[in-house]
């Protein structure tokens, strides 16, 4: 049997920045994956804190320069890559001046959530797929971690579902105990769209809160999961909300934790 190609798309990782469980988690699922002989690529967003220089963080030229539309504009796609130290791992880092370049997360000095983040997840998403297409490397699975990548699971059953690079791919979507209360204008829709996206597809979404695109990652992926034990309550209740309509795996951090998530994997890829 081939070698599965895991694909795993994250807000963070150590030790580039690390804001939340995410980063932790992604650090270390994808190492134990490619020591149990998976081959692995990581993507995440090459936010303002985290430092070029000091993590060595160099541009590919030959991965970016592509235009990404959100809404009625366009963004250019730069592309920076770096080592993990000690790890047989590189990380791609997804950039744009406009979105990526503040001093912060999703959050500015006074803690207010930025207005734009909707359309700082949208660009990431499709920023992701369109940078594995020029990769020319097809993935197994996508494995999606929060809610800013909760489009990816969308954009590959519909717009990317028969391109050559993603038509057998598989996607994960893992969610954290990271809720936010902010709702993105009505506007919302009409910039996730996409080739082969109506609005029939988007009714999870049209809250255009956090809860909207949970729902959103949850109902196109092929496993829904939940990382963390101890929730919040609204949380608590959107997570028994989606299970109405399907499985939610938890998969306790214990001893065999890497070991569930490897037979997942392969489950999936059957």
């Amino acid at each position: 049997m081939s070698k599965l190609r895991i694909l795993y798309v994250a807000s963070e990782i150590q030790p580039f920045l690390q804001t939340s469980a995410v980063s932790d988690f992604v650090r270390k699922l994808p190492q134990a994956m490619q020591e149990r002989g998976m081959e692995i690529r990581i993507l995440v967003p090459r936010f303002g804190l985290i430092n070029e220089r000091k993590n060595r963080l160099h541009e590919v030229v030959r991965l970016s320069g592509i235009n990404i539309a959100v809404g009625d504009e366009e963004k250019p796609l730069v592309i920076k890559v770096a080592s993990i130290p000690n790890a047989k791992l590189q990380v791609y880092f997804i950039d744009n001046e406009d979105y990526f370049h503040r001093k912060s997360v999703f959050h500015d000095k006074e803690d207010n959530f930025y207005e734009d983040n909707d359309e700082r997840a949208i660009f990431f998403c499709k920023g992701v797929l369109e940078t594995v297409k020029k990769l020319g490397w097809a993935p197994d699975i996508v494995h999606c971690n929060d809610w800013v990548t909760s489009l990816i699971p969308l954009y590959l059953k519909t717009t990317y579902k028969n391109d050559p690079i993603f038509q057998n791919t598989k996607s994960v979507f893992t969610i954290y105990n990271n809720v936010f209360a902010h709702q993105f204008d009505n506007n919302l829709l009409d910039k996730v769209k996409m080739m082969d996206i109506d609005d029939s597809m988007l009714e999870s979404l049209k809250t255009a809160d956090f809860a909207g695109f949970i729902k959103t990652g949850a109902e196109y992926a092929d496993a829904v999961i939940s990382a963390e034990e101890d929730v919040n309550e609204s949380l608590n209740q959107l997570l028994g909300e989606i299970e109405k309509n399907r499985t939610v795996n938890t998969i306790e951090k214990d001893d065999n934790f890497l070991d569930s998530y490897y037979d997942l994997y392969n489950e999936l890829v059957g």
